[in-house]
């Protein structure tokens, strides 16, 4: 569903729920935003007869009747006491899950849209019921650049192309991907789809997308398959072993015994003043792996991979620039 058809309907469904009168046809041309741009009375008619056979495929009730007797056409109302879910009782479990998900979704987009669609009823005077603004709210909320450029691109069915950078390495690779999805595991985004370079299934991280998202070719080339669950890919592909990197650090003599568990001395080697040894560490997560490795401080120096080298010291850096701000 393109972005400007899915807050046209949005704004069809806060119209219809917030106001207790049947509305005419023409009545929501002039009051809901998306309606007014139909160059023709044939366009509008198509385009609102489309919409409303979506809100009933969504399961919305849409409410046909007039409201007196002296009315020549039928209107369209949304019965909130259809509309709205009775009481539910949830186990522990599925709170915290509908807990997860209420800090999950906020986005102001949606919210400016329905608030400029109530100021328009109001103005063309339809009674508004107020207790209906809680009602609908759909927003979505995401720290990612890539989020929105890949939805709009799953929705339209359009091909993708992004720079990606691989774990573990400071590469960057041009994808060509058709996207089926974008889903979140674990507190990550992810978009699954066809990669072309590859010709396979594959899931990309929407944190190592770098630069702009440009969308390719033209609209409704792409098709989910049918049989996949997204999510389940995407969990299923996270926990496969990643291959492993081989760090070399140096920890001073005497001290983090909990890095020294996890290596193998390979070396003795003199920093400074002080003596320690090198180790071989085997790290999956190398990007996780930093934080550790920062908390020792002094007492813990990488030696290679680069990138693990200079991620370290950045987070050495903040910590110093966060004490100085303290102070």
């Amino acid at each position: 569903m393109a972005t400007a058809r899915a807050e046209r309907l949005v704004n069809l469904v806060l119209c219809l729920l917030s106001t207790r009168q049947y509305l005419t046809a023409e009545r929501i041309r002039a009051i809901v935003p998306g309606y007014s741009d139909a160059p023709t009375d044939e366009a509008f008619f198509r385009t609102f007869e489309r919409d409303k056979a979506e809100l009933r495929d969504l399961g919305i009730p849409l409410e046909t009747g007039r409201n007196s007797a002296f009315d020549a056409t039928d209107g369209y109302r949304i019965a909130r006491r259809d509309y709205e879910l009775g009481d539910v009782d949830l186990e522990p479990d599925e709170a915290a899950a509908v807990g997860l998900a209420v800090r999950l979704w906020d986005a102001p987009e949606l919210t400016a849209a329905a608030r400029g669609a109530l100021l328009k009823l109001r103005a063309a005077g339809v009674d508004v019921d107020e207790h209906a603004w809680s009602a609908v709210e759909p927003k979505v909320r995401t720290t990612e650049p890539a989020f929105a450029p890949l939805l709009a691109a799953v929705q339209s069915g359009r091909v993708v192309q992004f720079d990606y950078r691989r774990p573990s390495s400071p590469d960057v690779r041009r994808r060509t991907v058709e996207p089926w999805g974008v889903v979140a595991w674990r507190g990550r985004w992810y978009v699954v789809g066809h990669d072309r370079d590859r010709e396979a299934p594959r899931c990309f991280r929407l944190s190592r997308v770098q630069g702009e998202v440009q969308a390719v070719g033209r609209a409704g080339q792409v098709q989910r398959p049918p049989d996949i669950d997204l999510l389940s890919f995407v969990a299923g592909a996270q926990r496969e072993t990643p291959p492993s990197t081989l760090a070399r650090v140096w920890v001073a003599d005497g001290r983090a015994q909990g890095a020294r568990r996890r290596g193998k001395v390979v070396d003795r080697m003199r920093l400074g003043d002080d003596w320690g040894d090198v180790l071989e560490l085997d790290l999956h997560y190398p990007e996780s792996a930093a934080g550790w490795l920062a908390g020792y401080g002094a007492d813990v120096v990488v030696l290679e991979p680069d990138t693990l080298r200079k991620t370290v010291h950045e987070i050495h850096l903040d910590v110093v620039e966060q004490a100085g701000e303290a102070s």
